[in-house]
């Protein structure tokens, strides 16, 4: 059975230099993929870029409700959505119409700004994995654009990556129920250890080294630490670590010379 591998960029659009720096590692590493932030400031700018210089890329849409600016009744109070720690703690108050909502206008947006449906939709802070609610609307937006969706499933069978620890076996017992109920398009593995202190090239190595066959999606965040990313976020030098590893030409060497086959969203059609 063959290996395939997704490389998939969150955050695309989150500033001009994340934008920069996906594209960057598309066109001279091995990202393959990446899944943006529509209510960011310059998206659209950044996504045209990204259609005219990156016609192989797949676009998928990353829902957010934990940056950038909300629907205003999830706001919490100074007009912006609240954090992941206070996403998490609300969300048994969180209304899920007006979830659904705020997520079908960024895939609309995504919609007229690229002519074409989203390959993919993940959640950023893993957020659409915190509740089964917004679960639940992640898969029947995927079901009604006919896209595919990140399933945060590891190769070795241990916990799901990113979630809070007191979240996890309540998250893992739905998440593994509503994927038999919808049966979405997604990727047969995930892996989410590529990433901060662990964003190294032996890590890297590593990890391709023992890609088990099927298709395996590996999140990254490679970008350009500009001035915007430095004052809001505290993922920023990181991200070019993450960039000189993920376009190493060795790295790109060692993909072809194993048989991986970089694939994007689009590829799980393989049926």
């Amino acid at each position: 059975m063959t290996t395939y591998l997704i490389v998939n960029a969150d955050d695309y659009g989150r500033t001009p230099g994340v934008s920069l720096g996906i594209r960057e590692a598309h066109l001279r590493g091995i990202v393959t993929s990446t899944t943006v932030l529509m209510n960011m400031r310059e998206v659209q700018e950044d996504l045209g870029r990204a259609l005219s210089e990156c016609p192989h890329l797949g676009l998928g849409v990353h829902l957010v409700l934990t940056s950038g600016g909300p629907v205003p009744s999830l706001a919490n109070g100074g007009g912006a959505f609240p954090d992941m720690a206070e996403q998490v703690e609300r969300l048994s108050r969180l209304d899920p119409a007006e979830a659904m909502a705020e997520w079908h206008a960024q895939i609309e947006r995504f919609v007229a700004v690229t002519g074409r449906a989203p390959d993919h939709l993940d959640s950023h802070h893993h957020v659409s994995y915190s509740s089964e609610m917004l679960f639940r609307a992640m898969l029947e937006l995927a079901d009604e654009y006919g896209c595919a969706i990140r399933v945060p499933r590891p190769a070795n069978g241990g916990p799901m990556v990113g979630l809070p620890s007191a979240l996890a076996p309540v998250v893992e017992e739905f998440v593994v129920r509503l994927v038999s109920e919808f049966a979405p398009r997604s990727p047969d593995y995930f892996e989410g250890t590529f990433y901060d202190a662990q964003a190294t090239r032996t890590t890297l190595v590593n990890l391709l080294a023992d890609l088990p066959s099927g298709v395996t999606e590996l999140m990254c965040h490679p970008g350009y630490a500009d001035a915007e990313l430095l004052t809001g976020s505290t993922y920023n030098r990181q991200r070019e670590t993450e960039l000189r590893v993920l376009t190493d030409p060795a790295v790109s060497a060692l993909v072809k010379e194993w048989g991986i086959q970089p694939i994007t969203f689009q590829g799980l059609r393989l049926d």
